[in-house]
């Protein structure tokens, strides 16, 4: 769909904490530009050149918010195997990992892996993000294939946010990860 679970508009910019779990592509806000390319080039039906162009520049302009926040908390769990898909081709996956191993280096950046091997997972349920506001505010967003919604009722963000935290505690740890996703680098 769109390559990570995003929640766009105001509630993403007043956000002191983004979390995004991700069990199918590479989270949008962590994509390089030729990855962000291939998963717009992939889409069916497929979209124009034009359209792949447009889109891609909006996915990377978007990006900004990592280093334009430095206080907002970016957090992102992804699945083993979204990493280890050569979506692109060997040369895209290298440089998509050298960008995440790069955001990862971000003070106010987490990115944690899921690993294949696990024995339980709480996000059985697909993509999700989480967010709070500084007003303490909790919003959620969920997506499936054609549709997103966005979560605002506290009591289902909430159920939200706690999944989100087990995934946290499921996944490998960030020092860990870092080393699993150097470990996949190399091995391409």
């Amino acid at each position: 769909m769109n390559g990570g679970v995003e929640v766009n508009g105001e509630p993403e910019w007043e956000a002191v904490s983004l979390a995004t779990y991700e069990c199918r592509l590479v989270p949008g806000l962590l994509q390089c530009e030729p990855y962000v390319r291939v998963v717009f080039g992939n889409r069916i039906p497929p979209l124009s050149d034009e359209q792949v162009e447009a889109q891609s520049v909006a996915r990377m302009e978007r990006q900004y918010v990592l280093h334009e926040r430095p206080n907002t908390s970016f957090s992102f769990v992804m699945d083993e195997h979204v990493v280890r898909r050569r979506l692109g081709g060997a040369e895209v996956t290298r440089m998509q990992l050298d960008h995440m191993l790069a955001c990862a280096q971000l003070r106010n950046v987490e990115v944690q892996i899921m690993p294949m091997e696990s024995e339980v997972h709480a996000g059985l349920g697909g993509p999700l993000a989480s967010l709070e506001t500084a007003d303490g505010r909790r919003l959620a967003y969920s997506e499936g294939q054609q549709t997103g919604q966005l979560i605002a009722d506290p009591k289902e963000a909430a159920i939200l946010h706690r999944r989100y935290a087990t995934l946290r505690a499921q996944a490998l740890s960030p020092w860990d990860s870092v080393s699993l996703l150097e470990r996949i680098r190399g091995e391409l």
